[in-house]
């Protein structure tokens, strides 16, 4: 069962960047980054496809951008001009998600 790390989250001002990273055990086909607030749903965010396609959430297209590293079965999301309501937990899986495989996240809190 491929297992899910993500790091890089942390505390920034309103406008500020961030960027987030994640590895998989294993190599699948496509990944992506969700998000979730208490309360709420967990949120799609972006898709990366080990062909080189991308995929962004409308919610954040122009902001943020997601890439991919194959080699080392890797994602990252590139987060700019955040928004205090981007605060959440990010999570990365695979796109369906696995449903057994989410890791513990990285929380990213936006402050104004």
């Amino acid at each position: 069962q491929v297992q899910f790390v993500e790091s890089g989250g942390g505390m920034v001002q309103s406008g500020g960047s961030l960027r987030l990273s994640c590895t998989a055990s294993g190599s699948i086909y496509a990944m992506g980054w969700y998000r979730q607030t208490p309360g709420k749903q967990r949120e799609f965010i972006a898709e990366a496809n080990r062909d080189g396609t991308t995929k962004h959430a409308d919610s954040v297209k122009g902001r943020f951008t997601i890439s991919r590293d194959n080699a080392r079965w890797s994602i990252y999301l590139q987060m700019e001009a955040l928004k205090v309501e981007d605060t959440a937990v990010y999570f990365c899986n695979g796109v369906p998600p696995y449903t057994d495989s989410w890791g513990q996240g990285t929380q990213v809190t936006v402050f104004s």
